[in-house]
């Protein structure tokens, strides 16, 4: 009965997650970054678009078989094994980068939706209206949807991104034993700043904190135990093959370009320059899918950010009510109050900063999305290792252990000093 149940489900929860985790994955910062990329490094580091998608489908699929083997989320997991340093320190962590996150994404809606509608003659201006009115409309999506609605909404901005850059993608003329050298040979070009966009590609193919809330989706669909570990596989595999394809179509769409601008600015030039060389219609078709982009990730973090706020909230009081050792909540309540306080805030606060150049929190954002992939790779070595109880059919196979010290050993050797060298840090 149980099978006959499983097979019976809509193919909408079967992928739900994976198109949801692509649609939260690739904001604006993707599409800068990707687009940066081509036009300063062209297609030799498509090969960089590959290996930031298998490494995030690695730590991904570590916190899925973590939740499927425990019952138990990352977060709870991580929560109940190290110590309060640990727990708080991720609470300010996490709201910095809400904060970044925000600022971004509602300042990227707002610069698509102008260049899709230019009614006001102040493109900044256009960017605080604009930005404010998908930031408060992700809010009532979010309030007011059910989690099946929002699933549905997002699949279709997902289609028409990844329909729309792959075509772009398609017919950008392009030298195709150049592409499938930049693809399966390894190389970072002999130029200034190389290497950080490099790792930039890398590192936003995905997202950063993003990962964590695949548990909570997958969650939402009741799976659980080793019967569904080969569907999350599979799942995770088609939305990191749809993110990979994301990235390599923008970076063929920008290669050899040299063009004004920085963030979702960036996007918008590129959509003209486009429009230049083929039609008007071909840009508009190319802003419409970069909105799809930055809004599906807007109302993806909307979303699902606020169940970790929710999470650590309840397992705090949990904590402290002295129930350390028996099994802790299992479920976050969407109607509760530390999940919608936490939108609130999620959709409000960062409104501020549209009108200003936070040019500190940028990089501090910056700074701590990039620590995500080594602290993931150290937590699910030890969380998924021999010693953790997670039960030895379940445990780090040695290739998942070897990718996760390349993870570790790649940003320590060359992402960290690159970073910080980009945000002025010598």
């Amino acid at each position: 009965m149980e099978s006959q149940a499983r097979e019976r489900r809509p193919l909408i929860a079967l992928v739900g997650p994976g198109l949801m985790l692509a649609a939260t994955g690739v904001g604006a910062g993707d599409l800068a970054g990707a687009a940066f990329a081509g036009m300063k490094l062209g297609t030799t580091v498509l090969w960089a678009v590959l290996l930031g998608a298998f490494f995030k489908y690695v730590a991904t699929e570590g916190l899925a078989r973590w939740q499927l083997a425990t019952g138990s989320t990352f977060l709870e997991g991580s929560m109940q094994r190290f110590g309060p340093v640990v727990r708080w320190a991720f609470l300010v962590y996490l709201v910095i980068w809400s904060f970044g996150v925000g600022v971004s994404l509602a300042s990227a809606c707002g610069v698509a939706a102008h260049a899709l509608f230019p009614v006001f003659e102040d493109p900044a201006r256009a960017k605080v209206v604009f930005g404010m009115l998908h930031s408060l409309l992700g809010l009532l999506l979010v309030w007011g949807g059910s989690f099946r609605t929002l699933e549905r909404l997002m699949t279709v901005l997902v289609a028409v991104m990844i329909v729309v850059v792959l075509l772009s993608g398609v017919l950008t003329p392009a030298d195709g034993s150049a592409v499938l050298r930049g693809l399966f040979v390894p190389r970072i070009p002999d130029l200034p700043e190389a290497v950080p966009w490099t790792m930039a590609l890398m590192g936003g193919v995905g997202g950063t904190l993003t990962v964590l809330c695949y548990g909570y989706w997958i969650r939402e669909e009741g799976r659980s135990g080793r019967k569904d570990l080969a569907l999350c596989r599979w799942d995770l595999g088609i939305s990191y093959a749809l993110i990979a394809l994301f990235g390599i179509a923008m970076v063929l769409i920008a290669d050899g370009m040299s063009l004004p601008g920085k963030g979702a600015t960036l996007v918008v030039a590129l959509a003209d320059r486009l429009g230049e060389n083929t039609s008007p219609a071909f840009r508009t078709l190319f802003l419409l899918g970069a909105w799809a982009a930055v809004f599906s990730s807007l109302l993806g973090v909307w979303q699902a950010v606020p169940y970790l706020f929710a999470d650590f909230w309840q397992l705090e009081r949990h904590r402290r009510g002295g129930k350390a050792d028996s099994p802790a909540p299992v479920r976050v309540d969407t109607r509760g109050f530390p999940y919608r306080i936490y939108l609130i805030g999620l959709a409000v606060l960062p409104l501020f900063g549209l009108r200003y150049d936070f040019q500190l929190i940028q990089k501090l954002y910056a700074v701590v999305g990039a620590l995500v992939m080594p602290m993931l790779a150290l937590a699910l070595m030890w969380m998924n290792g021999r010693g953790a109880g997670i039960g030895s059919d379940w445990k780090n196979r040695w290739w998942t252990t070897l990718a996760l010290l390349i993870v570790l050993a790649f940003f320590l050797w060359v992402g960290m000093p690159s970073l910080l060298q980009s945000i002025g840090i010598p």
